[in-house]
């Protein structure tokens, strides 16, 4: 008789869905370690076509830049030393999408600067070969489009990207963004029709002999602003004449040695000869 309590007690808390119910936490506790266990089809696929970007641009990059930097991308010197390539590795794939979306590399002959030229390599290539120099070490990577987008920058943003390029740029650069004279042969490239995307890309990078401006130095906002300053350059007009290459004094300088100078030689020239004539005809 004393079971018999205890039995009813038992009979009354089992509820005729407590199975249900068990059933149905372990559905989805089965779900839930499958989904966290079992990798997702879309990130399977992009994994798979990302390798097999990267080993496109390891083709590519032995065939048309190991000859320089070395097969590992490690560089290269001469026999005295001097860095003939630098090392690829940690440089990300933003400084190869500047280099190679500019036509700078591969690079004909090396010397001190190495010039813009036209682009070797399609998009697609430029960006396997990115994607290789990216998974040899960490770097920056190539921006996307909102990052460098300056279609609405306002003339607040203009201005004050004027005020951060005078600050940080125009030494080398020129004030109209037009290049100008470095030492050792090398020089600063006009600025003039770069596209918004390499500007900021140069920015971060920092190639050849341009320091790096990090987004600890100049920030995402503060790059869009010294970007959207020069473009709004490259459609002012020149109200005051001619432009003169806007060099500055060098150009305006040279102007009026040749043609002022010029002018007032050959006045004192047809004054001197009109003088000489007057004197032979009394």
């Amino acid at each position: 008789m004393a079971s018999s309590p205890a039995r009813f007690l038992s009979a009354r808390r089992r509820h005729r869905s407590a199975g249900l119910v068990v059933l149905l936490f372990g559905l989805l506790a089965v779900g839930t370690a499958y989904t966290a266990l079992v990798p997702d089809n879309a990130a399977v696929a992009d994994d798979a076509a990302q390798s097999q970007k990267i080993e496109e641009g390891r083709k590519l990059f032995a065939v048309g830049c190991a000859s320089c930097h070395g097969l590992n991308a490690e560089g290269s010197t001469d026999g005295e030393g001097r860095i003939v390539a630098p090392s690829l590795i940690g440089v990300g794939a933003a400084a190869v999408d500047f280099q190679v979306g500019t036509g700078r590399m591969p690079a004909q002959q090396t010397g001190a600067q190495v010039p813009r030229k036209n682009v070797v390599y399609s998009p697609e290539e430029i960006e396997a070969l990115a994607a290789y120099v990216a998974s040899l070490g960490p770097g920056p990577a190539v921006p996307n489009s909102d990052a460098y987008d300056v279609s609405k920058a306002t003339d607040e943003q203009v201005t004050r990207g004027g005020a951060l390029f005078r600050t940080n740029c125009t030494a080398c650069h020129n004030f109209a963004g037009s290049g100008g004279a470095l030492p050792n042969g090398r020089y600063a490239p006009s600025l003039m029709g770069v596209s918004e995307k390499h500007m900021y890309e140069a920015m971060l990078t920092g190639p050849q002999q341009m320091p790096v401006f990090s987004d600890q130095v100049l920030t995402a906002q503060d790059k869009r602003d010294v970007i959207a300053y020069l473009k709004a350059l490259e459609n002012q007009q020149d109200p005051g004449g001619f432009g003169l290459g806007r060099l500055g004094p060098v150009s305006e300088g040279l102007w009026g040695w040749l043609v002022g100078i010029g002018i007032l030689v050959g006045v004192a020239v047809w004054i001197g000869a009109k003088g000489v004539r007057a004197k032979d005809e009394h």
